[in-house]
């Protein structure tokens, strides 16, 4: 029995001392990879239940002194260590960006200082919450946050000695695994597929447990705001009180979502937007260490568009590494990136700008549809707009200069930030953003743009109320004043008007008769009667239409008792001068013509086209209370 196969008892041997990493490893691979090296067809059908039987048993049976076996299984762990290196073998699936450049240590997180530093100082003065709740936008590092946390926490130096530190190795047993994700005490799961109570009652259960093999049982919680309400209660006496060696790291997108009992529990990282800067600079980096020439212009397009995300610029980077053109070496140019994105070229958006501060339509109109035809969306082409007014803007007040990555359209913004005013540059937003909701909402966001950008074309060079009152105030200052024609416009139902000798006379003559207590016959006069012809000791006159009796006799009598002149008076053919109600109703015209005519009024009704004039009369008859008179 001991002496048939001597050779076959040290292969035994090699076989049945793998370590726990390698068995770990080859369970793994069992799981994932459903082809396992000792399952060949090939095999010997008797190997395989000696084998297994063996390899269970041998960690608890035989703790035999062979220690020096780690450097010999090379041939044992070479089929086990396949899938873990298969990613980085040609003939595997490529790897995307994001997956593949994930930060692995705090110094590869970039844009996080202050959480990396609070959490260094926490781990040197071992003062470590049991919960850590890291929020932000999407692509920033949240769940990368987490995993380096547990790294941190369970790493154990590449001697086995160390403890929890900021910069973990990287190279121990807890470190690798958590990298793969396959640590059996890290335990990762997305609260949106897990929602309910049941999936925290196994939470709650499973902390009893101390952990198997590393120094802390860590939970990752990604979307925990996905929990539901009663699933947060069921949490909340477990995440206030864990055992010692249970710590919680959730994460999630909307903060504003989860109970404030939660977040009370937590110490809280809010993981910051990656400035545009920052963003092209680590892309740059990615594109050196994939052997891919990339210009700064297109990767600042690439880094705008991300808004902040890694994830999403890394990922708009893969996309624009694919679309570039073969011919041409593969290199990233801001070309096609434009192109990729659907975005409008930088001298467009100065050219379509200067149309509209020009006035020329025509050239905007036509800048428009050839944007439209190379495939600008409209609403892009308002947010573009938008974009280059407040980078003017933010020029104009000398923040720091003019934000654009080439020569040529700095000298473009700050030309036109010291041309243009504060107040026209924030008319020109408010109508930019104004077109841009129209845009979004419109049927035809084409037709909506081009309207939008020919008001706003319209309206750039119009002075504010602001300017007009100041330019009000210096006439007003220097004594210029301007009046109004005196003479009617010709309005419905005007006479031709009356020799002003004449106007004045029967008005002084009308005024006499009045004081001379003729009420009645001084308003008749005032309001029907139309001189043809006015003397000493004469009244030749026309009636307005619609006076039923003759008044020529009460007249003769009136003129009499006030003047003491005898008068020849009597109702002549043809038309006369206007009578003083009409001369009075057609100052009033002239007169509210004259002020709907003033800047101010114009500019105000085409703000408010529904306003009205509201005149305030003086008191009446002693009341003090204000009439309103609507024009």
């Amino acid at each position: 029995m001991f002496g048939d196969e001597p050779e076959r008892e040290g292969e035994d041997a090699l076989e049945t001392k793998p370590t726990a990493a390698e068995l770990e490893e080859a369970g793994q691979g069992s799981m994932f990879d459903a082809s396992p090296p000792a399952a060949s067809p090939s095999d010997e059908p008797e190997a395989a239940p000696e084998i297994a039987p063996e390899t269970v048993a041998a960690p608890v049976a035989a703790p035999e002194p062979a220690q020096p076996i780690p450097p010999q299984p090379a041939s044992l762990a070479a089929p086990s260590a396949s899938p873990v290196q298969s990613s980085a073998q040609a003939g595997q699936p490529y790897r995307v960006l994001a997956r593949k450049y994930r930060p692995q240590t705090f110094a590869e997180l970039i844009g996080q200082e202050a959480m990396v530093r609070t959490l260094a100082n926490a781990i040197e003065r071992d003062r470590l919450a049991h919960a850590f709740l890291m929020t932000g936008v999407r692509g920033v590092g949240k769940t990368s946050t987490a995993r380096l946390i547990a790294k941190a926490l369970n790493c154990i130096g590449p001697d086995g000695q160390g403890g929890p530190t900021i910069d973990p190795c990287g190279q121990c047993e807890p470190c690798l695994a958590i990298a793969e994700g396959r640590h059996i005490d890290v335990i990762e799961m997305d609260a949106a597929s897990h929602t309910g109570v049941d999936d925290v009652r196994e939470i709650i259960e499973a902390v009893r447990y101390a952990a198997v093999s590393a120094r802390y049982k860590i939970y990752i919680i990604d979307e925990v705001h996905m929990l539901s309400r009663n699933a947060f209660n069921a949490l909340l006496k477990t995440l206030e009180e864990p055992p010692a060696h249970v710590k919680f790291l959730f994460a999630t997108t909307e903060v504003d979502k989860l109970p404030v009992t939660v977040l009370s529990r937590c110490q809280r990282f809010d993981l910051r937007r990656i400035p545009t800067g920052m963003l092209q600079e680590h892309f740059a980096g990615i594109c050196a260490k994939e052997g891919v020439e990339a210009e700064a212009e297109a990767l600042h397009l690439i880094a705008g568009a991300a808004e902040g995300s890694v994830r999403d610029g890394l990922s708009i980077l893969d996309q624009a590494i694919a679309h570039a053109d073969l011919d041409s070496g593969g290199h990233v140019v801001a070309e096609r990136v434009r192109d990729m994105l659907g975005l409008a070229d930088k001298s467009v958006q100065r050219d379509l700008f200067a149309a509209i501060l020009g006035g020329d339509a025509a050239t905007l109109l036509d800048g428009m549809d050839r944007q439209y035809a190379l495939g600008v969306e409209p609403l892009a082409l308002m947010r573009s707009l938008m974009d280059l007014v407040h980078r003017i803007t933010v020029a104009q007040i000398g923040r720091s200069g003019a934000d654009a990555p080439t020569a040529e359209e700095r000298a473009a913004l700050e030309d036109w930030a010291e041309k243009l005013g504060a107040a026209q540059l924030h008319r020109l937003w408010q109508l930019l953003l104004k077109g841009h909701d129209e845009v979004r909402g419109a049927p035809d966001p084409q037709v909506a743009a081009q309207m939008a950008l020919l008001r706003m074309l319209h309206a750039a060079d119009l002075p504010d109320p602001g300017s007009l009152v100041k330019k009000l105030e210096e006439l007003a200052a220097q004594g210029v004043a301007v009046q109004a024609s005196s003479t009617p416009s010709g309005g419905e139902g005007d006479a031709p008007s009356a020799p002003p000798a004449a106007k004045l006379d029967w008005d002084a003559l009308v005024h006499q008769v009045d004081i001379g207590g003729h009420l009645r016959i001084a308003q008749l006069m005032r309001d029907w009667v139309r001189v043809i012809d006015l003397a000493p000791g004469k009244l030749i006159f026309s009636l307005v239409p619609g006076l039923a009796v003759d008044p020529v006799s009460e007249m003769r009598d009136a003129l009499y008792k006030s003047t003491g002149v005898k008068w020849t008076v009597e109702q002549g053919v043809g038309e006369g001068a206007p009578s003083l109600r009409e001369l009075s109703d057609a100052r009033k015209a002239e007169d509210e013509a004259a002020l709907m005519r003033d800047p101010l009024v114009e500019a105000a009704m085409a703000a408010f086209p529904d306003a009205e004039i509201v005149k305030e009369d003086g008191d009446r008859q002693g009341e003090t209370r204000q009439w309103t008179k609507r024009a």
